[in-house]
């Protein structure tokens, strides 16, 4: 089969590879229908997250329809269209137990890889290095689905593969991140990033019932998409002498009641501390451009809840005495989609959230090289490609 490759940083090919067979009886395998190209895909083809093997398939958000199940399958069936969050869960462990499913214990094979650095191991997650257990990824015609019973959700039939696709790992972890802000009426919520992530984030806390949505980027396109979708104000931080002093005149000196980080280790900025991040990031002093997190962490106002969605790994100039006089609470997590996607689902038979304005571009397989390009630098007004395998 066909399937997109990483080769080395900044090196994408589109190889024939194996198909994939039953490993476990509790496996299924689905024929890709549609797959998406994730943010944080960037950060491996960047080459800022370590432990990627030459000829590894990326990519890990996708819709498909079931195509063989093992025998100990009982939920899932051959013909059925279902969509499968990032991360794999096992269903049985005091994790996934307690709706932590991306904290599993069972589904990453290679957990002494995270260990050393993390203390344990997160849940194993398709297409995203070895140290994550070195799963083969969605972007590619056909793809493994272990503990099948746990991690398929069949999609409505009045949704297409589009609205679908999202609910595989965008639209729930930006959901799980409203989640996280505990919004009541009269909030404010201010989300950094208006990517795939921080679109469905600030649409979600809108939904929740927050009275005023900040969103914060650069892109004109992107902004309009945060404006039409989330009804959010905005604020193009190319433009803005301060983005902590913009907000704070937004909100009456208060700050923001939460503030949701959907950007990550490649944030972009402006000024010395922007520099800074790129020339240690460049010769690899440290893994991560922390502008967008340190704006959040003195734009929220005290006692309130700054939320992490963002990936990082090591982040110089941390200023933890920010949090800590502050009384701010952190919560952050890889999401954990089976908690959310059934509801997610239902908003969409509802018409109460489409997702799926977010892919703007479609492209085949054989693409895939030149449409992450054109993700990478933003071309043509792209927030997410979509590939057709």
């Amino acid at each position: 089969m066909r399937a997109l490759c990483w080769h080395g940083t900044d090196d994408l090919r589109v190889d024939s590879v194996p198909r994939p067979s039953l490993v476990n009886p509790k496996d299924a395998i689905l024929r890709v229908t549609a797959s998406t190209a994730c943010g944080s895909d960037l950060h491996i083809v960047d080459g800022y997250i370590p432990t990627m093997r030459e000829g590894d398939v990326l990519g890990h958000e996708f819709v498909g329809e079931v195509a063989e199940t093992g025998e100990a399958v009982e939920d899932v069936e051959a013909g059925q269209r279902v969509v499968v969050p990032s991360f794999i869960g096992c269903g049985a462990c005091a994790y996934c137990r307690d709706d932590l499913w991306s904290l599993c214990d069972n589904t990453n094979p290679n957990a002494e890889m995270q260990e050393p650095i993390l203390g344990d191991s997160t849940a194993g997650i398709y297409g995203y290095t070895h140290a994550f257990g070195g799963y083969a990824g969605s972007h590619a015609e056909y793809i493994r689905v272990p503990h099948a019973d746990e991690n398929c959700f069949e999609v409505p039939d009045e949704l297409d593969d589009t609205q679908a696709l999202f609910a595989s790992d965008a639209w729930p972890t930006g959901y799980m991140g409203a989640d996280f802000c505990d919004i009541e009426d009269g909030d404010t919520v201010a989300v950094w990033g208006c990517g795939g992530v921080g679109l469905m984030a600030q649409q979600s806390a809108d939904l929740m019932g927050a009275e005023q949505v900040i969103a914060i980027d650069r892109f004109p396109e992107r902004l309009d998409a945060a404006r039409e979708h989330a009804g959010a104000e905005t604020i193009d931080y190319t433009e803005a002498d301060s983005v902590v002093k913009r907000l704070d005149a937004m909100t009456g000196g208060r700050g923001p009641d939460a503030c949701i980080d959907a950007v990550g280790m490649e944030a972009h900025g402006t000024g010395l501390a922007h520099r800074y991040d790129r020339a240690k990031q460049q010769f690899g002093l440290h893994t991560d451009r922390g502008e967008a997190l340190r704006q959040a962490m003195v734009a929220c106002r005290k006692g309130g809840t700054l939320s992490i969605l963002g990936v990082y790994g090591l982040m110089d100039k941390f200023p933890l005495g920010v949090l800590m006089n502050k009384g701010i609470t952190v919560k952050t997590a890889q999401q954990h989609g089976q908690r959310y996607v059934p509801d997610l689902l239902d908003l969409a038979v509802e018409g109460e959230m489409d997702p799926s304005y977010l892919a703007t571009h479609e492209f085949a397989l054989e693409d895939g090289p030149e449409a992450y390009r054109m993700f990478r630098e933003k071309e043509d007004g792209m927030i997410r490609p979509v590939f057709r395998p």
